[in-house]
C-alpha cells in the first residue's frame, strides 16, 4: 500500500511507501505519478546499489553517463555526484538544465539516492515545470520558437560546474553536441525542452539571439513553476527530464548523491 502526498501546484509528490517490497499495483501507481507530477520521492529508503539499480529498471533502461565515470565495474550506470567542503567553486549541476541534452537520445528520467546531506536547508535541488512553463508561455513567443530547434553542447555555460568532480572522474573526451525541437509534447501534453545550463545556439538564425535566449530562461525559470526539494539521508527522486529543470543549489558542505539516468 503506498500514500501520495501532493505538493504545491502539483509540481511534485511525496510517496510514502518500501521501495523493497513493491506490488504490481504499486508499481503502476507510481509510474501514474510520475507522469502526473513530473518530480516523485520517497524517504527512508534502505537499498543496496543492487536494490536501486533494480528499482531504476521499473521505468526504463539505466544509461551510461558520458561525462563521469561509474561507481564501480559492477555498477557502472551509478555515478557519483558529490560536493565536498574543500571544494572552491560552484557546486556539480548549480545552474537549470535537463541532463544530456547534448545527446542525441537524452535520458527519460533521472534518478538520485542521497547518501551523505548537510544540516536541513542546505543543498536543496530546485526543480522547475516545463509543462507550466509553455501553458503560461505568450503566444507570441509560443510562435516564435515552434519551429526551432536548439542546439546544445556539453561544453554549455554549466560546464563550469563540474571542474571539480572531472578532475577526479573525468570521463568525456570530447565536446558532445545535439539538436532537439525546444517545444515537444510529452504523454500528450506541450512542454518545453530547453536546457539552459548547454543551449549555445538554435538551428536556425534568429535576431538577439542572445535576447530570445534570455527572455526563454528568465520565464522558463519563474517561481511559479518551482518546487525546491529538501534532502535528508536514504531518500530517493525520480523526475522526467524531459520536462523538467533542476538545479543543484548553492552551499558549502558535504553532499553525495548516487544518480542514475534512464532512457
Amino acid at each position: 500500500m503506498i500514500k501520495v502526498i501532493p505538493n504545491k501546484n502539483n509540481i511534485a509528490a511525496e510517496i510514502e511507501c518500501n521501495l523493497k517490497s513493491l506490488t504490481k499495483t504499486d508499481i503502476t501507481k507510481i509510474k501514474s505519478c510520475l507522469i502526473k507530477y513530473g518530480l516523485i520521492y520517497f524517504r527512508k529508503q534502505k537499498l543496496t546499489s543492487k536494490e536501486y539499480l533494480k528499482f531504476s529498471k521499473i521505468f526504463g533502461k539505466p544509461a551510461f553517463y558520458p561525462r563521469l565515470k561509474g561507481l564501480s565495474k559492477k555498477y557502472p550506470q551509478i555515478t557519483v555526484v558529490q560536493r565536498k567542503s574543500t571544494d572552491k567553486g560552484p557546486s556539480f549541476g548549480e545552474q537549470f538544465h535537463t541532463d544530456s541534452s547534448y545527446t542525441k537520445k537524452p535520458p527519460k528520467f533521472t534518478m538520485l539516492f542521497s547518501k551523505i546531506v548537510p544540516r536541513k536547508g542546505l543543498g536543496n535541488t530546485d526543480f522547475s515545470s516545463q509543462y507550466l512553463a509553455y501553458k503560461h508561455l505568450p503566444l507570441k513567443l509560443k510562435n516564435k520558437l515552434k519551429n526551432l530547434k536548439g542546439v546544445f553542447s556539453s561544453n554549455g555555460p554549466i560546464v563550469k560546474t563540474t571542474i571539480e568532480r572531472t578532475k577526479e572522474k573525468g570521463n568525456l573526451k570530447k565536446e558532445l553536441i545535439a539538436k532537439h525541437k525546444i517545444i515537444r509534447s510529452i504523454n500528450g501534453k506541450k512542454t518545453l525542452y530547453c536546457s539552459p545550463g548547454h543551449l549555445i545556439s538554435f538551428n536556425k538564425s534568429v535576431k538577439n539571439f542572445n535576447n530570445l535566449k534570455n527572455v526563454l530562461f528568465k520565464h522558463q525559470t519563474k517561481k511559479q513553476f518551482q518546487y525546491s526539494l529538501e534532502w535528508e539521508k536514504d531518500q530517493i527522486a525520480i523526475w522526467d527530464n524531459r520536462s523538467m529543470l533542476h538545479q543543484a543549489t548553492a552551499f558549502n558542505g558535504n553532499r553525495k548523491m548516487h544518480r542514475i539516468t534512464i532512457t
